[in-house]
């Protein structure tokens, strides 16, 4: 039975549930580098985001992080009970919600990811930016697409 879902970014929750499920953790960049096997988890808390965006309005947005570090401690490997017990100490000691997971990893400088699963390895998935407030920005939605039947782009046309 498949206990994971496809979306790139799981809960807290999902990832309670897999975890009893594997012999051993693995993480992996979409582009299929994996991150070294001797990484520790060197964080686990909630980051509460407190922002206005560019239209004026006022947002909150909750994320349970994860930090993965690596060194020369080549020995070390984390096993799936120890990282479900680094949680769930996580989740009493800080009253830490069922939030979706943002992994901190470094590379060039620190990335964040979200957090997926392939049904073998947990996947830091690339993100991205966004404005939430394009229509206050007076950024064209993008569902207003208008074909033209010469599959030509005119001035004042709406297709570009």
């Amino acid at each position: 039975m498949a206990i994971y879902k496809t979306t790139n970014t799981m809960t807290l929750s999902e990832i309670k549930q897999i975890l009893p499920t594997l012999d051993h953790v693995e993480f992996q960049l979409e582009d299929g580098t994996f991150v070294p096997e001797h990484f520790h988890v060197t964080e686990v808390g909630q980051i509460i985001k407190h922002f206005i965006d560019c239209g004026g309005v006022t947002r909150t947005e909750n994320t349970v992080n994860f930090q993965l570090w690596n060194t020369d401690d080549y020995e070390h490997r984390l096993k799936p009970g120890k990282l479900l017990h680094i949680i769930e100490l996580s989740e009493k000691k800080l009253n830490i919600g069922d939030f979706e997971i943002e992994v901190e990893y470094q590379s060039t400088t620190i990335g964040k990811y979200g957090l997926d699963f392939n049904g073998k390895t947990f996947v830091l998935t690339n993100k991205t930016t966004a404005c939430l407030a394009e229509d206050a920005c007076g950024i064209p939605s993008r569902l207003n697409v208008v074909e033209s039947p010469s599959n030509s782009c005119t001035p004042g046309s709406g297709c570009c």
